[in-house]
């Protein structure tokens, strides 16, 4: 057989194989009854796992089959990344995650174990949130600028701002306050929003940064007091507080995000059942009323529309991470 026919031969056995393959995920896909799973980087009762487990008790209607979360906490979600990466691309794995372990765990960390842009497809947008900077009820302070100046004079010009973790954003934006206002401020890293926000309402430590969905209620309750929030404009949650950017910070305009991913190669007819039967929970009264009692912002976007978020807000934060001098760990 001549070079040029047993070209033509394997190029049509790799397009039968790739067929075949299509067809059965599909097949799989199709199965009654067939569980699906969302996995959550998070522990069960955190902000992502409540956000898993509230799509995911009524996906199962629109699906038509079980759907289960399974928590695979740590590391920011590095290993439910992981976990995603060696599942089957066959639509009964799905990554339920916010912007960190998406946008930044790969601009902080040597060796992740997975490449988002290459190992995972984006499936839709659930929701938007902002990460804002509050202080204790125990200090006097009511905006940013009162704080600065408190740290200034009750503090010697040097304070610590709590962060839910490590190499996260509150991290990269502690060191963009001390910039701009020209004091010593330095992150203080916990292990989760819980124990920060807990050392916050105990005045152990004057303030801190988190997601909007981890202390909503503490500010409802006015047992701390939100001072600055990253966005375009401002919360329609917290109308009273400036954004960042309003406040001459640059490159903040991008609010962290909820979404979902699959692996890389699920096939798109799948893709577009999930996303559409996601549309339909995030329409769905209860299912609103419920996120945005945790301080999100039901965002529903398509495959398309959340990949461009994605990008840019990547973009955005490596600029920032470059920036800040930090080297990957």
């Amino acid at each position: 057989m001549g070079f040029e026919n047993m070209s033509h031969v394997s190029r049509l056995l790799r397009r039968t194989f790739l067929a075949s393959a299509l067809l059965a995920a599909s097949l799989a896909q199709a199965q009654p009854g067939a569980p699906i799973k969302l996995l959550v980087g998070f522990p069960a009762g955190a902000g992502t796992d409540a956000l898993a487990r509230a799509i995911g008790d009524k996906l199962k209607d629109e699906l038509g089959a079980p759907v289960v979360v399974e928590n695979r906490a740590g590391a920011g979600g590095q290993i439910a990344a992981q976990v995603l990466k060696s599942s089957p691309a066959d639509g009964h794995t799905f990554l339920v995650s916010h912007d960190h372990t998406i946008s930044i765990l790969p601009a902080v960390t040597k060796n992740p174990g997975f490449n988002p842009a290459s190992d995972f497809t984006p499936v839709a947008g659930i929701a938007t949130f902002s990460n804002v900077l509050a202080v204790s009820a125990g200090t006097p302070a009511k905006t940013i600028q009162e704080y600065i100046q408190w740290v200034r004079t009750q503090r010697g010009g040097k304070d610590s701002i709590g962060v839910p973790a490590p190499n996260s954003i509150p991290v990269f934006l502690t060191q963009l306050i001390s910039k701009k206002y020209g004091v010593d401020v330095q992150a203080a890293p916990y292990r989760g929003g819980a124990p920060m926000l807990a050392d916050m309402m105990g005045n152990q430590i004057a303030a801190g940064i988190a997601g909007t969905q981890d202390l909503m209620e503490l500010q409802r309750t006015g047992k701390l007091r939100v001072v600055a929030a990253i966005g375009a404009k401002r919360d329609p949650l917290l109308p009273h507080v400036p954004t960042f950017t309003e406040l001459g910070f640059e490159n903040l305009n991008d609010y962290p995000w909820y979404g979902v991913f699959a692996p890389v190669g699920t096939p798109q007819p799948v893709i577009d059942k999930f996303s559409a039967a996601l549309q339909k929970v995030l329409a769905n009264p209860e299912t609103h009323k419920k996120l945005t009692e945790m301080g999100l912002h039901v965002n529903y976007e398509t495959q398309g529309q959340f990949a461009g978020r994605v990008r840019s807000y990547t973009q955005t934060w490596e600029g920032i991470i470059k920036a800040s001098g930090f080297q990957p760990q």
